[in-house]
């Protein structure tokens, strides 16, 4: 009898965990309101609202485990689902992931270093801040926000007051602007029976928030080492089971931990191709009690982002080696709607090919 795999949310990445079940002998039944969710084209599909304790115990009832491909899965109907039902990883992380307050108390809990911060109520909250930490300072919301949606950069005084009625008194976060050398985010598996599985670093590069490319294995063997007991620190305290991303800025040889997210992660598309076991098989692994994968790098791989719209003519830009799913989604600005990958012999060959695609693509 298959493994039976209910999902919250049935995105792109809920297309690529359905896939990736496939191999596993396992089926998929996802939740989601919208009427063609990616997801749809690998499982049967719940339509309803992702708090509908109803339809949440459908799920269940044709579920062997319940996992989540996003982080912004309400709290407390899945708490409720957790008591009956096995529901991998915890809730627990989503509690910390979705409040940037919490999650920065986390990583200080567990010593794995971060900016300087300040939780903000109000303008002088911001001032207090400003006057603490200095500026400039990265303001965002304590809760939501994605693609550099609810985040802001405050750079002068005078512009406090406008700053806090533009989130229209929503609870922020103010954070030190840090001057990074580079992003890298740190994947890592974690097994029922505790067993670890970090893959190399991911250096990734964004605009407007929004993650355009990535390519891996990325730093320096002490950065690796360095993320790798973030990642350790993490997954033990909060006894996850799963895949996992943390995301850090590199300061030369240091890493600032800068967000979590309890999931499969668009920088780890690359080891779908670019990996002995992909991020997607692992979790699936792990939430099913299966061995873990290695993590290994086939070669040097690279990923680019498609925003917004696919390419006109993909047959004319895909070369020899390259993939390119499409998400199924209708295109919009800022948009998500497919991905191009490779795999390369060496850094420097994956990097030339990484920058002409970027060129071509404008990203």
């Amino acid at each position: 009898m298959a493994r039976r795999i209910g999902i919250i949310g049935g995105g792109q990445l809920g297309q690529m965990l359905g896939r990736a079940a496939h191999a596993l002998d396992a089926e998929c039944t996802f939740l989601d309101p919208a009427p063609t969710p990616p997801a749809a084209s690998t499982g049967r599909v719940i339509g309803r609202p992702f708090d509908d304790r109803g339809a949440l115990g459908e799920l269940a009832a044709v579920s062997d485990v319940i996992t989540y491909e996003f982080e912004n899965v309400p709290v407390e109907p899945l708490q409720a689902l957790a008591a009956t039902a096995l529901v991998r990883p915890s809730p627990a992380a989503l509690f910390h992931a979705q409040d940037r307050v919490r999650e920065k108390q986390l990583f200080e809990h567990l010593d794995i270093p971060l900016p300087q911060w300040h939780a903000v109520q109000s303008a002088d909250d911001l001032r207090r801040a400003a006057q603490t930490i200095g500026l400039p300072l990265v303001v965002k919301t304590r809760r939501f926000g994605y693609d550099g949606k609810g985040q802001a950069v405050l750079e002068a005084l005078d512009d406090i007051d406008a700053l806090v009625q533009r989130f229209d008194g929503k609870p922020l976060v103010a954070e030190q602007y840090v001057a990074f050398d580079c992003e890298v985010s740190g994947i890592a598996a974690r097994g029922s029976d505790g067993t670890l599985a970090v893959y190399p670093l991911t250096r990734n590069e964004h605009r407007d928030g929004i993650l355009r490319t990535s390519s891996a294995p990325a730093g320096s063997a002490r950065l690796a080492e360095l993320a790798a007991q973030a990642l350790g620190r993490l997954l033990r305290h909060l006894d996850y089971v799963g895949v996992l991303a943390l995301e850090f800025f590199v300061v030369g040889e240091r890493l600032l931990a800068n967000e979590f997210a309890p999931r499969v992660h668009n920088s780890g598309h690359w080891t779908i191709e670019g990996a002995a076991t992909s991020q997607f098989e692992n979790h699936l692994r792990a939430i099913l009690g299966l061995p873990l994968g290695s993590t290994a790098a086939n070669g040097h791989a690279g990923m680019v982002n498609l925003i917004g719209a696919l390419p006109s003519s993909p047959a004319t830009l895909l070369e020899a080696g390259m993939h390119l799913p499409d998400y199924g989604k209708a295109p919009r600005r800022g948009r998500k709607l497919g991905h191009i990958t490779f795999v390369e012999r060496s850094a420097t060959a994956r990097d030339d090919r990484l920058a002409r695609l970027a060129a071509m693509l404008n990203c």
